[in-house]
């Protein structure tokens, strides 16, 4: 920093009498401070670092009042920098400011690899700070942890999952991951058994089934991980416990769980349902239906949670959570930015991976394309809708995608020629709202499509892939129900979950 950058900072502050993110005063006209730990800690744990500065008081208006001794205070300063750890290497600027002096200490932010940085006198669980607005907070067990995560390179998707068998894989789904392996390495097919196989992928663990394994392939995950699932309300109003004009406290309330597939797949219907739709009329009277959120983004942000979020035994019991208010969409997920990545790089530079085994195996599943792909095509489908970016944010160890409601901002602030929407949108949360989508003309035009391409016997995969909608849902959805009225057969009826099965209209 340069004396004169020091003179404009302090003429900022005067002006805006506050002390900020990256700013701490301390008058220090009476002598050194001794207690500056928490606020180095707390700077050197963030990115943008901070600035200590001395000779302002806060409680005179922020007048300049002068340090006792320049030189002194720089040397007690860097005393109490060289008892963290790893140590503090403060960077100090002097200006004369009204006569008097006034002294700028700047904390460099640490890399992710180095930190937490705390005071050795009270430890690593006690000595660790981060920086909340102006405060200086201590940080959680779990923050200090998600730090050696990554150092250490911890991977809690790979841990055993307490209680789980192997017994409760759903054998469909995990042949068919076996062949997708086998296709994917011609070595492993020849060479290795398929156990063998479970255990390099991170499927199983001596045996055992890992977390990935279970959230991938057990007929029911929350047997074991009760609480790793998704929570998804509706809401009436713009924050959590606004009532709407019944006194209601949810639009719509729902646990969903299953494995990922299915997860990602009944919170998509869930944000579909309760989500406000209109219809509207171009200059060449064609009808075009709008969603409030596009779909395709809204499964890549619920994916995106449940594939990257933290999974160590500090977060299990925390839910990934939908929350969906009247003016916007929250998804909100456990574990912050993962290594290095910050909020201003997402979606412009390959990061790093929390969960490996886990997102391999999904897209080996054909789930996810595991290309970091998610963050642009979320980017790209609010901007075909003409909506607003996504907002992303970290607040004390969760991650959270925001979307904007265009339809909510129209509703409050027209923005719209009065005879362009022809039809209204549905009231929010409303089951209604589907109706103006169609959903039932869609899936009979699905089944109908499926049925003539089922004149010959087709797979599960052609099938899946012919629809274009994920596995559990083309299946469950589509599938099952037309084997329940007949309208489709299974060539091996009395093998209905055999590789070689195949289906056909009769």
């Amino acid at each position: 920093m340069q004396t004169e950058d020091l003179c404009k900072l302090v003429d900022k502050i005067q002006h805006l009498h506050c002390e900020m993110q990256t700013i701490e005063l301390k008058a220090a006209n009476k002598g050194c401070p001794t207690r500056l730990y928490d606020t180095l800690s707390s700077f050197a744990n963030q990115d943008e670092g901070g600035i200590l500065l001395f000779g302002i008081d806060e409680s005179k208006d922020f007048a300049v009042v002068g340090v006792y001794d320049a030189q002194d205070l720089q040397k007690k300063v860097t005393e109490q920098c060289n008892q963290m750890a790893p140590v503090v290497r403060a960077l100090f600027t002097i200006a004369e400011i009204e006569g008097k002096i006034v002294v700028a200490a700047e904390i460099p932010g640490f890399d992710v690899s180095e930190r937490p940085c705390f005071y050795r006198g009270t430890g690593r669980l006690r000595g660790a700070f981060i920086r909340v607005g102006d405060a200086d907070e201590p940080m959680s067990e779990y923050e200090i942890y998600s730090y050696d995560a990554f150092r250490k390179r911890i991977r809690d998707d790979i841990r055993e999952a307490p209680g789980a068998r192997r017994s409760f894989f759903d054998e469909e789904k995990l042949e068919a991951f076996l062949q997708a392996v086998k296709k994917d390495c011609k070595h492993l097919a020849l060479h290795v058994s398929d156990e063998d196989i479970l255990e390099l992928m991170g499927v199983t663990i001596n045996g055992a089934p890992t977390l990935a394994g279970e959230l991938c392939f057990s007929k029911y995950p929350q047997g074991v991980f009760p609480q790793l699932c998704v929570t998804a309300v509706a809401l009436p109003g713009k924050e959590m416990g606004e009532p709407g004009q019944a006194g209601e406290r949810f639009l719509d309330n729902q646990r969903i769980t299953g494995t990922i597939e299915e997860m990602v797949a009944e919170a998509v219907d869930f944000v579909n349902r309760n989500s406000r739709h209109s219809t509207i009329i171009d200059d060449y009277g064609k009808r075009i239906d709008r969603d409030e959120y596009p779909l395709k983004a809204v499964r890549e942000a619920v994916l995106n949670a449940l594939v990257h979020r933290d999974y160590s035994i500090h977060s299990e019991s925390v839910p990934v959570r939908i929350e969906i208010y009247r003016d916007r969409l929250e998804i909100i997920s456990s574990g912050g930015l993962y290594g290095k990545l910050t909020i201003d790089s997402l979606g412009k530079v390959r990061p790093d991976t929390r969960n490996t085994a886990l997102a391999n195996i999904l897209e080996l599943l054909h789930i996810t394309e595991n290309r970091y792909s998610g963050i642009p095509t979320i980017y790209y489908e609010l901007a075909n809708a003409k909506m607003a970016p996504p907002k992303f944010s970290v607040r004390r160890g969760e991650f959270v995608v925001t979307f904007m409601s265009k339809i909510a901002a129209a509703h409050e602030i027209p923005q719209v020629k009065p005879l362009e929407v022809r039809e209204a949108s549905a009231p929010y949360g409303a089951r209604a709202a589907q109706e103006e989508l169609e959903p039932a003309i869609k899936e009979d035009a699905s089944e109908q499509k499926l049925l003539e391409f089922c004149r010959q016997p087709r797979s599960r995969q052609e099938i899946i892939d012919f629809l274009g909608f994920s596995r559990y849902y083309a299946m469950s959805k589509i599938v099952q129900p037309l084997l329940n009225n007949r309208k489709l057969a299974l060539t091996l009826p009395d093998k209905p979950k055999s590789s070689k099965q195949r289906y056909y209209t009769p």
